[in-house]
């Protein structure tokens, strides 16, 4: 599945509101039963796929399927614990404390998602342990206040094993705090529905896109850092839609993303020539 666009869907889940509508999403397998027992076990779930595969649209659909404010955080390499706790706010009138996004989803019983999880900090990390457990406490060492989780909240991370390997990867005491589902790209039927859904765009311009990120992925071993994902495909959709020549939206879209190498865009440039006949 597709990640979704910064429309209604994302803002309501940077906000911690409730998605009005359904955000679209095509199940490739039996995720969405296994994440609706995580939650009611009261589980931690770790989402691990490819960049663009659908994982943040994937907790949208559940935040919504199951009527719980969504909480999502982008972690990186600065985010500190006090990011996700809270700290001390100086005012015309003094100090005040202020929840940090963490915090208040424990309070409010919110599905609390760190995406790309491993790009935080060791030390940060490790705020969320006692939240993973049988425990499902937040202990807040600057107020000393310990805050158990209301009912309905849900810690969900994200990562790219692939990529995040080269660089840095979760630590084993972290990781088996969690129930992993693993995201792949969408079988070729279900990722042609989606783009021409998602990219508004006619059955065959939809099966044409998808094969050449089929084609395109098989560069990986050639030295591609990047493949394709569904998300890119979806953008080349939509410049196609609005017409764009096919040619160039793939290459503003899809190839010029991925790489700057001559070798390998020279490569992909006639894969979308074949491609677009």
């Amino acid at each position: 599945m597709p990640e979704p666009d910064a429309g209604l869907h994302g803002a309501a889940a940077a906000a911690g509101g409730v998605a009005a509508t359904e955000p679209f999403y095509l199940p490739a397998g039996n995720e969405v039963a296994l994440f609706e027992q995580c939650h009611a076990r009261q589980l931690a779930v770790m989402l691990k796929g490819p960049t663009g595969c659908g994982k943040t649209r994937f907790i949208e659909h559940m935040a919504w399927r199951l009527g719980r404010p969504l909480v999502t955080i982008a972690c990186h390499d600065d985010l500190s614990a006090s990011d996700l706790i809270g700290r001390f706010l100086i005012r015309h009138d003094g100090t005040a404390w202020q929840d940090g996004p963490l915090t208040r989803a424990v309070r409010e019983g919110a599905i609390c998602y760190l995406d790309e999880v491993v790009e935080a900090r060791q030390d940060t990390v490790v705020v969320l342990h006692p939240l993973t457990d049988y425990r499902r406490m937040l202990p807040i060492d600057k107020t000393g206040e310990t805050i158990e989780a209301a009912p309905g909240f849900q810690l969900v991370v994200s990562y790219n094993p692939g990529y995040q390997r080269m660089l840095k990867d979760l630590k084993p005491s972290t990781r088996q705090r969690f129930v992993a589902l693993d995201f792949d790209f969408p079988p070729l039927d279900t990722e042609v529905a989606i783009v021409e859904r998602e990219g508004a765009a006619n059955h065959a311009t939809a099966h044409a896109l998808v094969t050449l990120g089929r084609r395109l992925r098989g560069l990986q071993d050639r030295g591609l850092a990047e493949v394709p994902s569904t998300r890119l495909l979806i953008a080349a959709a939509r410049l196609i839609a609005s017409g764009i020549p096919e040619r160039d939206a793939c290459m503003a879209a899809i190839v010029s993303p991925l790489s700057d190498e001559a070798t390998l865009v020279g490569a992909m440039h006639d894969l979308v020539d074949a491609s677009f006949i």
